[in-house]
């Protein structure tokens, strides 16, 4: 390879987190070699030997490691750079520390590497005293300590220098008046190329002036260390769009461009395979016409051949084989049918057996992996429900609810379970909902444009409001079935990423759909709340007076503006959702580590209908018997364990309860109370004689211990203090089979009736557990309980967990 004049283009693996593994570096040279890039950059930053622990050299083990790696990649035609980062704690002036920093890069030398990085990337500009003293500033100390380096490798023809100053909203006061910059360009080697990532640190585009001033100031063409896929910076992000914002001509004012991408290697198939097609792009010619880049031509062709990979049947480390039967028969493709209008066709034979889920969080995935306990749990749980009919997850559409978890399956929606092929469509969702840092693709666009509309609308449907003219409450409810297909969509998408052949696939890309299939589901069950629920302006229940300021109009990007880093906003997608509901600042009820066991089971959270009655109380007295040793006999009436628990709630506070079913049907419920004081006042009006009337206390037809619990619902309505209402006005209660696999569904519950309680007014919600259930108490304040109030809540010892929402 020419390294003078050869344009240095591939990727750098320099994200803060996990590095990848040897398998997934090898299975990266096999793509880069596919796609045409040349240039691989080692420098992950928990690498502890590259930056933390620079001075020390590398064991054995790992020089053999290391030295695999450069073989493999100069095997397949790239360039190898290993990149050092000893900013943090090098004294320049120590002759010590250079002398360890010569020793260190000579041992890589040593291995076959012939390209060098130095990054002085994020660290303080502060020198000390030695430093102060030795060196006129800290750019001529860096600048002295890189120009040593590089003639004492023998001036590498590529030697890299990453500045402490590396975009232009760094460089102080400006790029052009930078002293730090201006000492660069001056002092540095002119053999050496400056690393840059753009005016951002992670920027939307480069543009030509600005690459002009840069290579003005540093009197050289710099590289680019594009950020634009990093996602180090969000653990609830995934860029999966193309390589875009980066016109090909500046190829020509640029020494090369290394894209930094996602910390899940295999999230990386899209914009590696787009950075091929806008590295070819002005290189390959169709008819002597010169081939332009155009981004969504380059995904649609890298969408063609990634759903060829997501279909194997793959775990991390397998691919090689494959990787290298796609490359030698691509290598025959002439450049026009490799070019990025010109798709490939082929499609790959070589089969793995499929395997089972295993947990996400090992290091690496075990020979043969058992099945996992949870799954067993959740295959035996099938087999608990024996009366529940297999069922579709309805979509309680307004108007057309559905109840009694016998529902019909509806057309178009199955089952989903066991390793299946995900379609195009699911893949472009999937890639919409996951684009760019500064631009949502069109699925994820039409999903906060319906919700925003839907919520800033959501008076033609409120439950007091006065006569609305029929076409504009149709118009909302079209709309509204419109935005629960696409949350239903995505629920199916989780489901087919989880149950899908491609294992380490799944391993990279499951905690963000996990993440997005949570935040749906919560936003699923508000639409379908909104409609006939929510109360309008002018409500005495209502504190807030206006169900229009619950929470953020604007989305993420609008908020963000041209000139923000895109970490500015946190979320992604999921997080522009979770801002536009009103519990939108709680972030803590969204934000918790996924399932060890994924699981592909589908979940829906509806609000109740009269006709999940028999269902609720079915579960409520099953989950009674267990706790109760299975003791049948101890309750005569089969409907006095749900008239106690759910039946208050249900009869006079049914607009907030919330039913959690998955595909067997009901599995969970969560009832609220929106002014427990206003609650307790109709209940003893009401409900208690009608409780009377149904459990006499004469005749021996009833039992005993349903005369107790007849006196416990009676109890159950006694006063709470003022001190507990001021604060917590509202009151919950949540059960759930202990049979659920994915325990997250039950937080994601909650949050559906906190949501609906915040849009009427409520100010706090407390939950009362008795002192002696523990395991209870542990799982509602995992579940997001801020508060924990212990004491004489009402005449008796009881805990009580408030939340202020």
């Amino acid at each position: 390879m020419e390294g003078e004049t050869q344009f240095l283009c591939g990727v750098v693996e320099g994200f803060y987190g996990r590095p990848w593994s040897m398998d997934q570096r090898k299975v990266l040279f096999q793509w880069m070699q596919l796609w045409g890039l040349n240039t691989y950059l080692y420098g992950p930053k928990d690498d502890l030997k590259h930056r933390l622990l620079w001075r020390e050299v590398y064991s054995p083990e790992e020089e053999a490691q290391l030295r695999t790696l450069i073989v493999e990649a100069q095997s397949r035609g790239l360039r190898f750079v290993y990149a050092l980062s000893p900013g943090q704690d090098i004294v320049f002036s120590s002759s010590c520390d250079l002398t360890l920093l010569k020793r260190k890069l000579k041992q890589v030398s040593d291995l076959g590497c012939q390209a060098f990085a130095i990054l002085f990337d994020d660290i303080d500009h502060s020198m000390c005293q030695a430093d102060s003293e030795a060196f006129t500033s800290f750019a001529h100390a860096q600048v002295t300590v890189t120009n040593e380096i590089y003639r004492f490798l023998g001036e590498p023809p590529v030697f890299l220098f990453c500045p402490t100053e590396y975009c232009g909203s760094l460089c102080s006061p400006s790029v052009s008046k930078s002293p730090y910059l201006q000492t660069v360009g001056e002092d540095l080697l002119p053999n050496i190329t400056v690393i840059w990532t753009g005016s951002k640190v992670i920027s939307r585009k480069l543009s030509l002036d600005c690459l002009a001033e840069l290579e003005c100031v540093l009197q050289r063409p710099p590289l680019i260390w594009d950020n634009l896929h990093a996602n180090d910076y969000d653990t609830r992000r995934l860029f999966l769009g193309p390589f875009k914002g980066r016109d090909p001509q500046l190829k020509k004012h640029l020494r090369g461009l290394l894209l930094n991408p996602n910390c899940e290697f295999e999230a990386n198939y899209i914009p590696l395979h787009t950075l091929g097609s806008w590295f070819r792009a002005e290189k390959d010619y169709v008819k002597d016409e010169e081939c332009e880049y155009c981004p969504e031509r380059a995904l649609t062709a890298a969408l063609h051949d990634w759903m060829e990979e997501l279909n194997q049947p793959l775990q991390a480390g397998w691919q090689s084989t494959r990787a290298d039967h796609r490359a030698s028969v691509s290598s025959s493709r002439t450049k026009a049918s490799d070019s990025s209008d010109c798709p490939s066709t082929f499609r790959a034979t070589h089969a793995v057996a499929k395997l089972p889920v295993f947990p996400l969080n090992s290091s690496s995935p075990p020979s043969s992996p058992p099945m996992g306990k949870a799954e067993r749990e959740g295959r035996e749980g099938d087999k608990k429900r024996p009366h529940q009919s297999s069922q579709q997850l309805p979509g309680s559409r307004s108007g057309a609810p559905a109840g009694g978890g016998r529902a019909q399956r509806a057309p178009g929606r199955g089952l989903c379970g066991g390793k299946g092929l995900l379609s195009e469509a699911q893949v472009r969702l999937l890639v919409g909902l996951h684009y760019l840092p500064h631009e949502h693709g069109p699925s994820a666009q039409k999903l906060l444009q319906d919700l925003t509309w839907l919520k800033s609308n959501c008076h033609l449907v409120s439950a007091n409001s006065k006569k609305t003219q029929p076409q504009k409450v149709d118009e909302w409810r079209g709309r509204a079935s419109r935005f629960l297909s696409l949350c239903e969509d995505i629920a199916q998408l989780h489901c087919s990423v989880v149950g899908g052949a491609n294992r380490s696939v799944l391993y990279d890309l499951y905690p963000y759909v996990w993440d997005l299939r949570n935040t749906a589901l919560v936003a699923k069950a508000f639409i379908c709340w909104l409609d006939g629920r929510v109360l309008n302006d002018g409500s005495n229940l209502a504190s807030w007076r206006n169900c229009f300021h619950w929470c953020g109009k604007s989305t993420g990007a609008e908020l963000l503006g041209v000139d923000s880093e895109p970490w500015v906003f946190k979320g992604g997608v999921s997080g522009e959702v979770q801002m536009l509901l009103p519990i939108g600042s709680s972030g803590e009820l969204f934000s918790h580590p996924p399932p060890l066991f994924p699981t592909s089971r589908l979940y829906n959270i509806r609000p109740y209908h009269s006709k999940d009655k028999v269902e609720l109380y079915r579960m409520v007295r099953q989950l009674h018997l267990r706790t109760q040793g299975g003791q049948e006999s101890t309750v005569a009436h089969p409907d006095v364990i749900g008239d106690r628990c759910l039946g208050p709630c249900l009869a006079l506070s049914p607009e907030y309860s919330f039913i959690l079913e998955d595909e067997l049907g009901i599995c969970g419920c969560v009832l609220g109370i929106l002014d427990v004081r206003f609650f307790a006042k109709r209940c003893q009006a009401s409900w208690i004689p009608a409780m009377r009337d149904k459990y006499p206390p004469k005749g021996s037809s009833t039992h005993s211990n349903t005369q107790d619990l007849v006196k416990l619902m009676e109890e159950d309505q006694g006063e709470y203090p003022d001190s507990l209402l001021y604060h917590f006005p509202s009151q919950l209660r949540l059960d759930a089979l202990p049979e659920l696999v994915d325990v997250s569904v039950s937080r994601t519950l909650l949050t559906a009736l906190l949501t609906a309680l915040k849009a009427n007014g409520s100010q706090g919600v407390f939950c009362e557990v008795q002192p002696t259930d523990q395991q209870r108490l542990e799982f509602l304040t995992k579940l997001g309980f801020l508060e924990i109030l212990r004491g004489d809540a009402r005449s008796r010892e009881g805990v009580v967990l408030g939340r202020l929402l």
